[in-house]
């Protein structure tokens, strides 16, 4: 059930040149619970007073089950945008109002296929970093696999770069690919592709007996990419979509 409460910035650091990752604790102490994936929503007001909000997924890592004492999220600066005002200047103390938490873009206790394919651009990819302690339970009885398709534009903005190649060395049943658009890597890697994320969908034969598909970021690659997976057969059920849109 949604709470409202208050939330103090406790540490951040930026992640890319325009994304800076946020760690705040709720003012009352009090844990948050939710199911990786989901999300808050800040509240606060425009300059002539109107109120407004934004959504930002959780990006903590906690165990997959547990309330967490800390709070992360990751947010895109928007030149001009009325919440990069706000979470822009923040520094450490400073408050904001939140609420939370919201949706259902979680993996599914029930879900018996044997692969996840995760699709993500920009900060899309923050649910998949709290999913990771699920995705470790899942992979550990052997025969299933979870892919992670992150496109960006070059490799300074590939968000939590580090933390999924760590995690990919670690469970051999999950694949990294980072799909770049504009630069290659310094060095470059055997998992990257060239181009934007859909591009890198035909190589992995797609089928509707053995995918679950997650799309979450640019509306424009998520639209692309759901179309491209119902003409390999996916059924829509079987492919879930969250899209980020930069608000001002």
């Amino acid at each position: 059930m949604a709470d409202h409460f208050t939330l103090r910035l406790v540490d951040s650091r930026m992640l890319a040149p325009t994304v800076r990752h946020l760690v705040f604790e709720r003012a009352d102490s009090q844990p948050l619970a939710f199911v990786p994936g989901q999300f808050l929503q800040v509240h606060f007001h425009y300059a002539d007073g109107t109120a407004t909000k934004r959504s930002y997924s959780v990006a903590t890592v906690g165990d997959g089950r547990s309330p967490v004492q800390r709070i992360e999220i990751a947010v895109s600066y928007v030149e001009g945008g009325a919440a990069t005002a706000l979470l822009g200047g923040l520094t450490e103390g400073d408050t904001i109002e939140a609420s939370g938490p919201y949706g259902r873009f979680c993996l599914q206790a029930g879900d018996a296929h044997p692969r996840y394919l995760l699709l993500a651009t920009g900060t899309g990819v923050t649910p998949y970093r709290a999913m990771l302690p699920q995705l470790a339970e899942w992979l550990a009885p052997g025969g299933r696999e979870a892919v992670l398709i992150y496109g960006a534009r070059k490799e300074a903005e590939l968000l939590y770069d580090e933390e999924f190649t760590a995690f990919a060395a670690a469970h051999p049943g999950f694949t990294y690919l980072s799909c770049l658009s504009r630069e290659p890597r310094a060095v470059p890697r055997a998992t990257d592709r060239m181009g934007h994320v859909q591009t890198a969908l035909p190589d992995l034969a797609s089928a509707a007996d053995r995918d679950i598909a997650y799309l979450c970021g640019n509306p424009n690659m998520v639209d692309a990419a759901f179309a491209a997976l119902k003409e390999f057969g996916l059924p829509v059920p079987q492919i879930r979509r969250e899209k980020y849109i930069s608000s001002r």
